[in-house]
């Protein structure tokens, strides 16, 4: 038998100083890893911060205080949102203001509506949704039930309405000066038709002609208001000189005005230098033209009388060309009037100015049914005065400076 023979494995024992190198090395590498670690949880902690800071911060802050109701950024940024919905992007800065507003007073009217009693369901909002097509979310919920809430409320004034009112039937007209509504009377009580007299002489569209029946709260003015419902008005103590009123009043706007214009120089390339004033009425016109061709001084009369920005000034309108002044008849007349010459009164009916004479005639007043219009009339104005009186009592604080807003556009966007 052969021998066998044994194998022997020889095993490697590293030195205490190898040992020691190598547990080194491991020790250097566990700190470089958890030195990187570290570093990388801080990068991404500062980096999370950040935008934590930078988006999701905000969203909670809040912005607008409607009494004891705070609205987030979170929540007026998806309002903006909504209203945003259709318009251009370089457009969606103007409406930050309007929402806020927008925020505030649907919040007055469900607090208002609230304390009457006055509840919106959620099946009527549900409809509301489904019939304009709208996304059924909280900010569109939140519009729907805003507006639902204020039919509700002029329902609710509506309802307060009694079938009569003490009312007046009146035609009305404001005329520019005393002379033409005395001529106007004259016309009228000899038999003229007041309604053709309106459409040639009134200076205030806005408020003209047969007004129908109303009630004293629904007279144009007080001064009107007043002379419709005088005992001097009322049928028993009427008579056929009596019928018409006129009523001065100082701060009745009309659509109509006089210019006195003299050009003081002119050039090829600058165009004309003229000075002017603009006057109420033809006859005020009239006088003070008079008074300038008696020497007054046309600064000075300007100052007293003028009815233009320019007054402070005198009247000094400095150099103007074709179109400067806004105005055709001011055109017409300034480019063809010889220097130091002060125009006649010329009429212009592209400017405002202020004072006239009502002349008011009173067909009939007392007791009267209330027509649909005039309940119309009545509901929204009750309905408006109430929001103002909430508006008033109201503790409503808006915290969106320029930077908030423009964060809000910019998420929007």
């Amino acid at each position: 038998m052969g021998k066998k023979h044994k194998r022997i494995e020889s095993k490697y024992v590293p030195t205490k100083r190898q040992t020691s190198r190598w547990q080194r090395q491991t020790r250097i590498q566990r700190i470089i890893i958890i030195a990187a670690a570290v570093f990388l949880a801080g990068i991404m902690g500062y980096v999370g911060y950040g935008y934590y800071n930078d988006r999701i911060k905000p969203l909670h802050q809040t912005v607008i205080e409607v009494n004891d109701t705070a609205f987030t950024m979170g929540y007026y940024v998806k309002m903006l949102e909504a209203y945003a919905k259709g318009v251009e992007s370089q457009q969606v800065y103007y409406l930050t203001d309007i929402v806020a507003s927008q925020i505030a007073q649907d919040e007055l009217v469900r607090q208002g509506a609230d304390s009457l009693g006055i509840k919106i369901t959620a099946q009527e909002i549900d409809a509301k949704i489904e019939e304009n097509k709208l996304p059924n979310k909280e900010v569109y919920r939140d519009i729907v039930a805003a507006g639902l809430l204020r039919e509700a409320l002029q329902e609710y004034f509506a309802s307060q309405l009694p079938g009569k009112m003490e009312q007046a039937h009146i035609q009305v007209m404001l005329v520019e000066s005393q002379e033409v509504a005395d001529d106007l009377i004259t016309k009228v009580e000899s038999g003229g038709n007041f309604t053709a007299l309106v459409e040639e002489f009134s200076c205030y569209p806005m408020i003209e002609g047969d007004l129908g029946w109303l009630p004293q709260e629904l007279m144009p003015n007080p001064l009107i208001a007043e002379a419709a419902f005088s005992e001097i008005a009322s049928p028993s103590a009427r008579n056929d000189s009596e019928e018409l009123t006129k009523i001065y009043d100082e701060s009745a706007t009309k659509n109509v005005g006089y210019w006195l214009i003299e050009i003081v120089d002119t050039d090829e390339e600058k165009g004309i230098k003229a000075r002017a004033m603009l006057l109420g009425s033809e006859q005020e016109a009239s006088e003070i033209k008079t008074r300038l061709s008696n020497g007054e001084d046309f600064a000075e009369v300007a100052e007293e009388h003028s009815q233009h920005e320019s007054k402070d000034n005198g009247g000094e309108l400095d150099w103007l060309k074709l179109g400067d002044m806004n105005s055709e008849a001011f055109d017409e007349v300034a480019f063809n009037l010889p220097l130091a010459e002060v125009s006649e009164p010329v009429q212009d009916k592209s400017v405002q100015t202020t004072a006239g004479y009502w002349i008011v005639k009173v067909w009939e007043n007392g007791e009267h049914a209330l027509s649909e219009d005039v309940r119309e009339k009545l509901k929204t104005k009750h309905f408006d005065e109430w929001f103002q009186e909430q508006w008033e009592s109201s503790t409503i604080n808006s915290y969106l400076d320029e930077e908030k807003k423009s964060w809000a556009v910019n998420r929007v966007l």
